[in-house]
């Protein structure tokens, strides 16, 4: 019989703890926030757009098509063709730094604990790509190993989808699978209709108007699903139109001065509708000649924002007859978005000890009956 020692576990080897000893130095803290986008490569080239889209498109919350039919789709076309094409369309939007999803992101985690820090709450914030590097494990695994015994899981998407919100959660669920002491967690669901996340909304667009003037029609973009996740139960297109009245409201908008469309689809099913792109088509042959897009359900400027709309969206616009075309910023590093963030992260913290260290009496007097167990000093 093989002694307990020589059997394999499941689990992963824990961090080795010392008794009387506290899990943290003095400036970090035992709660941490993990702030999780959708992802990008790690490079504009098709081998790293490849890797990228492999592990994207291989995602059965993102694709619902039966594995063996998908894989053959997936390997023999998608997977041969795409990869150059998406990667020039990186390089172009590509920065000095890098990706601007991955800039944008890391800045917001960063903004988010100074924030939070102001307000006297000691908290960890780090950023991580559900698709892509850093991935959700990685980030998780650090986080534990520093200490870190509790977990908030802040998606960067404010509308709930099960192809997006739900893949993030996908991704904690399985790391915990291989974790023996697992850390508490949280999940932050949905931020939609949040007030200040309307806000921020609100004050980005008029911001430019301010600057800009107002257009003819203000086209408010999201990121398109299929249109079957909304008959089978997914919230996000509801959720999508709530966040567009909202803004409609806070920006004092007539239903006519507003559309909301969807971007992004990919293959043949029908997605959510009216597609972008062809509304922009048939504003710009319809004879109007100025039109704004803001793309409310990305918190980050990315591929969509900055190629798909402010690029393709434009041509196809002003090709069609359209006089002006505006791309409107995402809310990025604003600071009322990067408030609202911190509010609503305030609020899911609330009951967890962030704003004071371990009482070094208590750790004292752990170590001491630990000593007393028989554990050595």
């Amino acid at each position: 019989m093989r002694s307990s020692s020589m059997l394999d576990s499941p689990f992963r080897p824990e961090p080795t703890f010392q008794h009387g000893k506290a899990p943290t130095t003095p400036t970090r803290s035992t709660t941490a926030i993990l702030f999780c986008n959708l992802g990008t490569p790690d490079d504009p080239t098709p081998p790293a757009v490849r890797r990228y889209l492999a592990e994207f498109l291989s995602d059965h919350r993102v694709i619902e098509i039966p594995k063996v039919i998908w894989n053959l789709i997936l390997h023999g076309i998608i997977l041969r063709t795409r990869p150059k094409q998406s990667a020039a369309k990186y390089a172009s939007i590509w920065t000095k730094e890098g990706s601007p999803l991955r800039l944008w992101t890391a800045k917001q985690a960063l903004l988010l604990q100074g924030w939070l820090g102001e307000r006297g709450h000691r908290v960890t914030v780090r950023y991580a790509m559900r698709y892509g590097n850093p991935s959700i494990p990685a980030q998780l695994d650090a986080l534990k190993a520093e200490g870190v015994t509790r977990v908030l899981i802040v998606p960067a998407y404010p509308q709930y989808s099960a192809t997006s919100t739900a893949s993030v959660f996908d991704a904690v669920y399985g790391w915990a699978q291989q974790i023996r002491s697992i850390p508490e967690l949280r999940f932050v669901n949905r931020y939609h209709d949040d007030p200040g996340y309307i806000a921020a909304l609100a004050h980005q667009v008029r911001e430019h108007w301010k600057h800009h003037g107002r257009p003819d029609k203000l086209v408010l973009s999201f990121h398109g699903v299929p249109e079957r996740t909304l008959h089978l139960g997914d919230p996000y297109h509801c959720e999508c139109h709530k966040t567009a009245r909202l803004l409609a409201e806070a920006l004092d908008l007539k239903p006519s001065e507003f559309q909301v469309t969807f971007q992004s689809r990919l293959g043949r099913a029908k997605w959510l509708e009216p597609y972008t792109e062809p509304t922009l088509i048939a504003l710009g042959k319809a004879g109007v000649k100025r039109v704004d897009v803001f793309c409310p359900g990305f918190t980050s400027d990315c591929l969509e924002t900055l190629e798909e709309i402010a690029m393709e969206g434009r041509a196809a616009f002003l090709t069609a007859g359209g006089k002006e075309f505006h791309h409107i910023a995402c809310v990025n590093d604003q600071p009322t978005w990067i408030a609202a963030l911190g509010a609503i992260a305030q609020n899911h913290l609330a009951g967890w000890p962030t704003q004071q260290g371990p009482d070094q009496v208590a750790l004292d007097a752990m170590r001491a009956r630990a000593v007393a167990l028989g554990a050595k000093e």
